[in-house]
């Protein structure tokens, strides 16, 4: 090769070198998050999940896009975690969105509300039946983006320091209950209080409430709420498929590569996917320990099931008529769950019902 020939030729090369670098840095850049979890790092499955989430972008990014995540109260209250994205103390968080009902009542749909969706239902509903993009138009009101991260399956009915025979027996309870159910168990004559889970067992304990619901038996056990509160009580019907989100900061969510995006949402399926799926792993050997550690395993009464729909429907009515936003997810919702246990009806509740009548059989 001809001097001046290689010496255009490496010109040429240096220069696209020089515009080459500065784009591939710029569509993977270097990315440092903060998560806020709702959770005490020993609840390690619904806290895990954030982990989890965060473990699979660093491996997508080769480290590019780093999140840590911090347990609740080690940077802000875990009631406070939506907060702290929205104000943009932090860029993210893990948390249920019914914890902000307070707020505006619509936050519970992300999560769950009385006599809502099951687990696979929640996950039909956001990723194709449009509830994801309803959600995120009210989200985006409060500076926040989310996607589902996790779901805990259908719920215990809690514990309590007494036998629940009646829908009369419920009233003057003060009972630990999250989110958007406390209105209904209002209507029951429960007075429902919002207590953090590391402080569930002291206040049971302390008799300060006398029933607390949590998740289920894999957590439950772990924050020995049997110790103090002998019966446990199912299903929990405020609680049918108790979904999970990591929340973003809009700002900062929208500032990201389009690269970047796609690995958060293909991260937080990641999450889903594990979450559910321990806890179904988990469940049956921590329910077994509980009984034969003197639990006593009760289902809520017909009767208190159908009280309790009734009153969940007046409370959806009642809210529906002042404020449109929860009306118009409302409608949407109930269309869905209408079509969703036409399906259900028909194959999954029929074999599930065989073939837990066949285990009992032996």
């Amino acid at each position: 090769m001809e001097r001046r020939t290689f010496i255009k030729t490496a010109s040429v090369a240096a220069a696209a070198s020089a515009v080459a670098a500065p784009a591939i840095a710029q569509t993977a850049p270097e990315v440092k998050w903060r998560l806020a979890s709702s959770f005490p790092k020993s609840l390690d499955t619904i806290y895990g999940a954030a982990e989890v989430f965060a473990k699979a972008v660093a491996e997508m990014t080769d480290n590019r896009f780093q999140i840590q995540v911090f347990a609740a109260g080690e940077i802000v209250p875990g009631l406070q975690a939506m907060q702290a994205v929205r104000d943009g103390t932090v860029e993210s968080c893990h948390t249920a969105s019914y914890y902000y009902t307070g707020i505006d009542p619509t936050f519970a749909f992300g999560t769950a509300v009385p006599f809502g969706l099951n687990s696979r239902q929640q996950n039909a509903w956001h990723f194709l039946g449009g509830g994801m993009e309803l959600m995120n138009a009210f989200y985006a009101k409060h500076n926040i983006y989310a996607i589902p991260a996790g779901n805990t399956g259908c719920q215990m009915g809690g514990w309590f320091r007494k036998e629940i025979r009646t829908a009369d027996d419920l009233k003057g309870l003060k009972m630990r209950i999250g989110g958007f159910a406390g209105r209904t168990m209002q209507k029951l004559g429960v007075v429902p209080q919002q207590v953090p889970a590391g402080d569930i067992y002291p206040s049971l304990e302390k008799g300060t409430i006398d029933a607390a619901e949590w998740v289920g038996p894999y957590d439950d056990q772990k924050l020995t709420l049997n110790r103090v509160a002998p019966f446990y009580y199912y299903p929990g019907w405020w609680e049918g498929g108790a979904m999970l989100h990591n929340m973003f900061n809009i700002a900062r969510y929208n500032a990201l590569p389009a690269s970047y995006k796609a690995i958060l949402l293909n991260a937080s399926h990641q999450a889903n996917t594990w979450m559910m799926a321990k806890y179904d792993a988990q469940n049956p050997a921590a329910l077994r320990q509980l009984v034969a550690n003197g639990t006593q395993l009760r289902p809520f009464s017909l009767e208190i099931l159908e009280a309790s729909f009734r009153a969940s429907n007046e409370v959806n009515a009642e809210t529906a008529a002042q404020n449109a936003e929860f009306k118009k997810v409302l409608d949407h919702h109930n269309a869905f769950r209408g079509e969703q246990y036409l399906w259900w009806q028909v194959a999954e509740y029929t074999y599930d019902t065989f073939m837990i009548r066949a285990r009992a059989r032996g």
